[in-house]
């Protein structure tokens, strides 16, 4: 079969940005056209660059609204960084640094109401009656230690059998690992990715590695983590010398911030001849032409309509269900408006002061699930503001600022929650500090267990529905999307993103790096 004719690539955030990328590189004859609703490309992506001045100091300090670190274990992002050039922009964090060492918990009932417990980060951390990781050693130990003890409790019997099960990240760990570990260790890492309750998140969607190493351990997820999982075939990716660069890095960005991938991306797609990038260009309609042809209905463009022999759909997966609701039953997909979304409120704040003023070394930490919750549908305190977690950027990238004594903090806020009218909340805007300003202020003195001084610039913004939260069950409602969209749309739509499987930054590249082996493999291009 020869290459599509035209791709049209619904949705520009990294994404769509990287299925361009790469069906451009693979496709050269085919035309590929771009379509974005926001007048940027990137998506959740926002780096932004601010001067912050007092009287006695001016400092350079680099904003993110969204991710902020990149993982040197995925090769699909690596690829990219070696593909565009940006190796020279790099900003890396070693494994050697508090940043990679420290992390931390807030839970008030273990430290008094006030302050951060350290993880466990070495074996005397863990054994030592003098650590101060003793409280956490005291739930992590017991239940590690006797996991391996206790008897397998979910069916492991034929695979077809397997593949109809799922469970909660909380259920799984609580079956495993005792209702304390689920609580404290559980809730806090799925706030930290997901900004999710992980009594509502599927374990085989958001941790499959966990999920396979129980059933490789023959019930005990231990046990599984020490036997090794099937070989798969490894994939090759063009990333020239950087894994062996980033063998001592624990996580990565750029002197620009995350931005600056999706702005190469962007510079790449603008030069390349066979793509076309449309901005602030909504898509309103999808439909099956008589030539077996996928019409796309557009507003805000010249072209109310355009032709495409072959679609992929990075959209949230409800505004894709939106986009084909007007199209016959046997058109539409299932499952699109099945899973939630999260909307995270990210704040960041300058303080002129230095930062062990205002934190401990580290990376930051997270907020579990409070203690009083697991008999309500609220996995954070509706009685203050839900913080669920903490970044102590001027420790983990402090290369992106200049040298100043400045401290940079980054606070997530679960839901959204009341700003001025402006979209983006900032200090020079304001001349008197907002309430939410202020009540992020209270909640940082009580965990960190310290006055905070006065913050001399601040920037909120509110990410709605930014994340999905794939419930139990997601990964067979997927199977079911994927199958519906070759069946129902003769292979010509294909439906890929956060949406679908995986919400970091590196899934997403992965999931649009995919869509190209998908197609060569099925039509042995």
């Amino acid at each position: 079969m020869s290459a599509p004719e035209h791709i049209v690539i619904l949705g520009g955030g990294i994404s769509g940005l990287s299925s361009a990328f790469h069906l451009s590189r693979s496709f050269p004859e085919s035309r590929i056209t771009l379509i974005e609703k926001e007048d940027r490309l990137g998506g959740w992506i926002r780096s932004e660059r601010v001067t912050v001045r007092t009287p006695a100091a001016s400092s350079s300090i680099l904003l993110e609204a969204g991710p902020r670190t990149l993982r040197p274990v995925d090769k699909s992002v690596l690829e990219l960084v070696h593909l565009l050039g940006l190796t020279p922009q790099l900003v890396t964090t070693p494994k050697s640094s508090p940043a990679a060492k420290s992390r931390f918990l807030h839970v008030p009932e273990l430290s008094g109401g006030r302050g951060l417990v350290p993880l466990p980060s070495s074996l005397w951390s863990l054994l030592s009656p003098w650590s101060k990781s003793l409280p956490l050693a005291r739930i992590l130990l017991p239940a590690v230690l006797t996991e391996p003890f206790w008897s397998a409790n979910r069916s492991l019997s034929t695979e077809v059998e397997e593949d109809a099960q799922d469970e909660s990240v909380d259920s799984f760990f609580t079956r495993r690992l005792g209702h304390d570990f689920a609580r404290v260790f559980g809730s806090a890492l799925v706030h930290g990715i997901y900004a999710a309750d992980s009594r509502n998140l599927s374990v085989r969607s958001a941790f499959p590695s966990l999920w396979d190493a129980e059933t490789r351990g023959n019930g005990s997820v231990l046990l599984g983590m020490f036997r090794s999982a099937p070989v798969k075939p490894e994939e090759v990716y063009e990333v020239g010398d950087l894994v062996e660069q980033m063998k001592t890095t624990s996580v990565f960005s750029f002197k620009e911030g995350i931005e600056a991938l999706p702005r190469a991306l962007e510079r790449y797609l603008a030069t390349s001849v066979n793509v076309r990038l449309l901005k602030g260009t909504a898509v309103t309609g999808l439909r099956m032409t008589d030539t077996d042809h996928v019409e796309v209905t557009l507003d805000g463009s010249t072209e109310p309509r355009i032709n495409a022999t072959h679609v992929v759909s990075t959209l949230p997966l409800p505004i894709l269900h939106d986009i084909l609701s007007s199209n016959s039953g046997s058109l539409r997909l299932p499952h699109l408006t099945t899973n939630p979304n999260t909307t995270v409120t990210v704040v960041n704040i300058v303080f002129a002061a230095p930062s062990d003023s205002i934190y401990p070394a580290g990376f930051g930490y997270l907020v579990p699930r409070r203690a009083d919750a697991d008999n309500t549908t609220d996995d954070v305190d509706t009685d203050v503001l839900p913080i669920i977690g903490t970044v102590f950027d001027s420790c983990s990238l402090s290369a992106q600022d200049d040298p100043a004594t400045f401290t940079k903090i980054t606070v997530m806020i679960k839901g959204d929650h009341p700003l001025p009218s402006s979209p983006t909340l900032t200090s020079t805007s304001t001349p008197a500090v907002p309430e939410l300003i202020l009540q992020i202020l209270s909640s940082l003195s009580t965990h960190l267990a310290r006055e905070l001084p006065d913050p001399v610039f601040w920037r909120a913004h509110v990410n709605k529905n930014c994340i999905p939260t794939y419930t139990p069950g997601h990964r067979k409602r997927m199977q079911e999307i994927t199958t519906k969209a070759q069946e129902a749309w003769n292979s010509r739509l294909v439906v890929v993103g956060s949406g679908m499987g995986g919400v970091s930054v590196g899934d997403c590249v992965r999931a649009g790096r995919g869509v190209v082996d998908e197609w060569t493999q099925a039509w042995q291009l």
